[in-house]
């Protein structure tokens, strides 16, 4: 339901290039995740041509880059910025050829350990659920050049979550829910838990908590190298969502997938400590229903003896932070915050951070909460006292970005006068910085990302806006000096302005609620404001994304349809993750499907004032939570939306996830009354417009159960309207030969048979 933000829309449109839409070709297909170097293996190491890649490493300043050159061949070099980016080469393709192949292993990612020599390389991955996250690993060794698979004799492409233990002895991973390590020097592996199955996952996770706490890797070694803490998931009592297959074999199969959706009990946690001499687990005693909580966030406190974790309760409007003793076997509460609506997990926080950032040699952590009204960063002890508010004033804390405890700074970004755009700021770790010192440059507006290296001296700055394509620099913090600069994507000036020669505008519309909201525009080159224009609105509207941020995201298809005459136009509404403050952001609670469809018909309705919009042909599309958006958007105000094309949407809310769902609208039954008001399929009757529904049948997120429902409710009040089913598909519905293609030219038909172009 949270999969497609605006630029990963924007990113399928342009590298797919619709050829048969296409008012005339593309030169040129690029993607974040398909640039390289172009490098020839025999040929000396060329200066930094692009700055893709970057993976700092764990202390200091230096950094590491996968480089590939145009026949395939791989390196991986090492690079020191504080050295005039010095270099060294630790790997190439010729030293990566296991024994008896001549082919060399193609990395797909990999983690460096410079303290041991150690590379850990991995390949041949499989996909499992959002990402591919299962496959070999190997082990090269840069001081013996010695290279060597980890999990012989384990099913091939099984392992997940590989690392290695902090004294560079021995490797951990997960096979078929079962955790393992091995003896780096003998190759001899060890099996530490033996009651893994489909239904049991050790160190892994299921579906749902993958999808919306954002758990993935579940298990942490111990400073000491000594013992594994991990999560243990059971998933015994979570039925199966049965999808079917029809069409990959003559007799019909069904593919489960567990999913606890809501007013049904979630996968029960527990997190236990694996002694790596003796293989025996010891359970922590987590207080509660493990039932009726959900623990999201856990990692050692600096020690090898205890455990910080985060647990929410079954409605994630209360979060308790714990102290685990393993020696004593006690586990401590030291923090503990709740809320009317829910807690904001920690975002920003979720791929390489536990949740916390430890500082002070482990005396101190940060922490982040909303509870004075924006989301702010506080300071406490290791104990839970010594509360201190690091950032003051009326913004919010997107992301942090860098702890320079050296000199006393906490760098992070925030936006306190755009909430679509984004900056670098500092304040003093000691909390007393009255304001924000701004430190992206102030001439260049739009967006700025920023990547720190460890000990925060250096970042890898990337700033782009919607007219500017995204420029990377390699800085010197806190000056930003930069030391290099190159475009992120190699695109030239024609390119770009192919790109956008419809060009995109920013605007904020005021309802007559008395709520602004952010959206942008594109309008054709051509435009003449005394004629008359079809729109078409993007929404999706939900707690989970924005659609309405100052960056470089071309999208083909909306170019496409611009230079045929439509205007299309974008608002993020009140519940949308927005940096407005927790008000703003929390107001959709229990109200998904009234609250924010409420908002988008407002915003339309002021635009339907300007003169230049023709009010017969206006349409609304939208994909996910914004498939849900676009069909409670032609039913509850039929009025306003003519057209409408809903992809991959939910028509009856408790049919999604329990985590999502209860977070946001409550716990089934006692708030049933809210699910039923914002389910699509309890106001069909208002349909008057032309409405299409798509979906793909192998969806594991949204199930193909919310298209079934829905045509159910159409049928019953007699009510007309077009469908597209996709076999097998999936959320993403880009599975399969010519379908991105086939799905918007599907798409722009129907928006031209119904909500005709060009101006009038």
């Amino acid at each position: 339901m949270k999969y497609h933000s605006t630029l990963f829309l924007s990113l399928i449109a342009y590298f797919f290039c619709i050829d048969t839409l296409a008012a005339q070709p593309l030169h040129r297909a690029w993607s974040p995740n398909s640039l390289v170097w172009n490098v020839e293996s025999d040929k000396p190491l060329p200066d930094i041509e692009s700055f893709t890649h970057v993976q700092w490493e764990t202390t200091g300043h230096r950094f590491t880059q996968l480089i590939t050159d145009d026949s395939g061949a791989q390196r991986i070099v090492e690079f020191d910025p504080s050295n005039n980016f010095a270099q060294q080469q630790l790997v190439s393709s010729q030293q990566l050829i296991p024994a008896g192949s001549s082919t060399p292993i193609h990395i797909e990612s990999y983690t460096y350990y410079p303290e041991h020599h150690l590379l850990l390389i991995f390949t041949n991955s499989k996909r499992v659920w959002r990402a591919h996250t299962r496959g070999d690993f190997w082990v090269y060794d840069l001081q013996q050049h010695r290279l060597h698979q980890l999990g012989k004799g384990l099913p091939a492409s099984s392992l997940q979550f590989a690392k290695i233990s902090p004294n560079g002895k021995m490797a951990a991973y997960v096979s078929q829910h079962n955790i393992y390590v091995e003896d780096l020097l003998t190759g001899k592996k060890k099996q530490l838990t033996h009651d893994g199955t489909e239904k049991i996952i050790n160190g892994t996770f299921d579906w749902a908590y993958e999808e919306e706490l954002f758990c993935r890797d579940g298990f942490r070694w111990s400073p000491d190298s000594k013992s594994i803490a991990y999560w243990q998931i059971n998933a015994q009592h979570v039925r199966d969502y049965l999808m079917l297959n029809t069409t990959d074999s003559i007799y019909s199969f069904v593919i489960p997938v567990q999913y606890p959706k809501v007013g049904y009990n979630p996968s029960s946690a527990r997190i236990g400590v694996v002694n790596i001499a003796s293989g025996i687990t010891s359970w922590l005693k987590i207080p509660g229903d493990p039932y009726q909580h959900y623990l999201p966030r856990m990692d050692w406190a600096g020690n090898s003896y205890e455990l910080m974790i985060q647990q929410f309760n079954r409605r994630q409007d209360s979060s308790v932070l714990y102290l685990a003793n393993i020696r004593t076997h006690t586990v401590k509460p030291i923090h503990a915050e709740g809320d009317t609506t829910w807690i904001d997990l920690n975002y920003f926080w979720q791929y390489d951070r536990p949740g916390w950032d430890w500082i002070h040699d482990y005396r101190d952590f940060l922490w982040t909460t909303e509870k004075d009204g924006w989301k702010h960063v506080y300071l406490f002890h290791r104990d839970g006292t010594g509360e201190k508010l690091l950032t003051r004033g009326n913004y919010d804390v997107i992301d942090i970005e860098g702890i320079d405890e050296k000199n006393g700074w906490l760098y992070f970004t925030a936006s306190p006068e755009n909430a679509t755009q984004q900056y670098l700021y500092r304040v003093r770790l000691d909390g007393s910085s009255i304001e924000p010192e701004k430190v992206s440059p102030p001439q260049e507006i739009g967006t700025h990302e920023y990547r720190f290296s460890a000990d925060a001296q250096y970042a890898l700055h990337i700033f782009s806006n919607h007219n500017t394509p995204p420029v990377s620099e390699m800085v010197q913090i806190p000056e930003n000096r930069v030391l290099k600069s190159m475009p992120q994507y190699p695109l030239s000036a024609a390119e770009v302005k192919f790109l956008t020669r419809n060009p995109q505008t920013f605007f904020q519309v005021t309802t007559d609620d008395g709520v602004t909201m952010d959206g942008w525009m594109i309008r054709p080159a051509n435009f003449d404001s005394t004629k008359k224009y079809p729109v078409l609105f993007y929404v999706y509207g939900e707690p989970a994304s924005t659609t309405v941020r100052d960056v470089f995201a071309p999208n083909s298809w909306y170019q496409q349809l611009a230079d045929r005459g439509y205007v299309i136009i974008s608002v993020d509404n009140r519940g949308t993750p927005a940096p407005k403050g927790a008000a703003w952001r929390h107001a959709i609670y229990r109200g998904i499907g009234i609250l924010n469809i409420h908002d988008q018909a407002m915003a339309a309705r002021k635009i339907l004032q300007w003169p230049w919009v023709d009010t017969s042909r206006i349409a609304v599309w939208g994909w996910s939570g914004g498939g849900s958006s676009t069909q409670n958007l032609m039913f509850q105000y039929p009025d306003i939306y003519k057209t409408g094309m809903a992809v991959a949407g939910i028509s009856y809310l408790p049919c999604y996830d329990n985590i999502y769902e209860e977070r946001y609208m409550g716990l089934w039954p006692e708030d049933s009354a809210y699910y039923q008001a914002g389910s699509s399929i309890n106001h069909v009757e208002g349909l008057r417009g032309n409405l299409l529904i798509v979906h793909g049948s192998g969806d594991d997120n949204v199930h193909y159960q919310n298209q079934e429902r829905l045509i159910n409710a159409l049928v019953s009040h007699e009510k007309q309207f077009s469908m597209m089913e996709y076999p097998n598909r999936t959320h993403s519905i880009s599975e399969g030969k010519g379908t991105t293609q086939h799905l918007y030219t599907l798409l722009t038909r129907f928006l031209e048979t119904h909500c005709p172009p060009g101006a009038r």
